[in-house]
């Protein structure tokens, strides 16, 4: 799973949590040593047990219809000959918006300081506190300050309350005037810098790259209204039909990953194929959910052409072995 991939040190935005373009490169040449990385279609075929897949498969997938994806992973991927799925999100792209959660990433790219941005927040929380019943902001800060990922305390305090943990219309508001502070390019123009566009959409299609759902207005599809997890979804296969996507056997990536049970069969009636999530694993077809696939982010593989298999490498290497001792036995 990938993001941001882009030369860092020579971007506008050098402190985005991104992948720097050579580690990419690396990480590419280590796949092609322990991987055979496979197509989309492949999987889907699999799934419905008319082939098998290749020892080691794996597939590459791109989130978020990110103009780098373009202009800087396809070629290299196109060189390689590897297909590349791809899972844009369709009102940013057709609608020149740009999505909350990439605002939040450049907000914080822009600013060194980040308990600068937590007093802007809490400042802002004041002003609204008594319109959307607000708790006092240390509630906030008990509830989610704790390390956890790859984040450090203050940028998880800040994703939570931006992404998650005030109310929608606030966050929106909030997230806006941080925008136009830090960062203060207008939104349309930086969208059109930030994704592809819908041509270049069509032009990895004809190249025999995949492109699937990411919903429509990239929401946290879980827990939403069903007929609002409707609007979503159709949006976006609208979007992919427009583009000249084949949706009798679409994919679909969950926004932040997280979905529930009435995402899920809402996508059995849709006829999506399968569905992929943020969460760490492997991804065995016989035992997997096809609506929940797990996937390794970047960060999980090594970014060095040179390295030694790492634990997700042998835990694969491992169970290909298992299954041919138990198939000799």
């Amino acid at each position: 799973m990938y993001h941001f991939i882009r030369d860092l040190k020579h971007s506008r935005y050098p402190e985005i949590k991104g992948l720097d373009l050579a580690l990419f490169k690396h990480q590419l040449q280590y796949i092609s040593k322990y991987y055979k990385v496979v197509q989309m279609e492949d999987v889907i075929e699999a799934l419905k047990s008319y082939k098998r897949l290749p020892k080691n498969s794996l597939l590459l997938t791109f989130d978020d219809g990110l103009k780098e994806h373009f202009e800087v992973v396809f070629p290299i991927l196109d060189r390689l000959g590897f297909q590349g799925s791809f899972f844009p999100p369709g009102k940013a792209i057709y609608e020149h918006k740009v999505l909350d959660v990439h605002k939040i990433s450049f907000v914080l790219a822009s600013v060194k300081d980040k308990n600068q941005l937590i007093d802007d927040i809490h400042s802002l929380m004041d002003k609204y506190r008594t319109e959307y019943k607000l708790k006092p902001n240390e509630h906030y800060y008990e509830k989610v300050a704790s390390r956890r990922g790859f984040d450090h305390e203050q940028v998880v305090l800040i994703k939570s309350l931006l992404q998650k943990n005030l109310p929608k219309k606030l966050r929106e508001t909030i997230i806006n005037n941080l925008f136009s502070k830090y960062v203060g390019i207008d939104e349309a123009v930086f969208s059109r810098e930030l994704y592809m566009d819908v041509e270049q959409l069509k032009c990895l299609i004809r190249q025999g790259m995949y492109l699937g759902n990411h919903g429509w207005n990239h929401y946290r599809l879980n827990g939403v209204p069903a007929a609002q997890q409707a609007e979503e979804i159709d949006l976006s296969l609208n979007f992919l039909e427009i583009l000249g996507c084949n949706n009798a056997q679409w994919v679909m990536s969950y926004p932040y990953g997280e979905y529930d049970s009435s995402l899920t069969n809402l996508l059995k009636r849709r006829g999506c194929a399968l569905a992929l999530t943020t969460q760490v694993g492997i991804a065995n077809l016989a035992t997997c959910a096809p609506y929940g696939f797990p996937r390794l982010d970047t960060n999980d593989l090594p970014k060095n052409k040179d390295a030694a298999p790492n634990e997700w490498t042998l835990k694969v290497i491992e169970g290909q072995n298992e299954q041919m001792n138990s198939n000799l036995q």
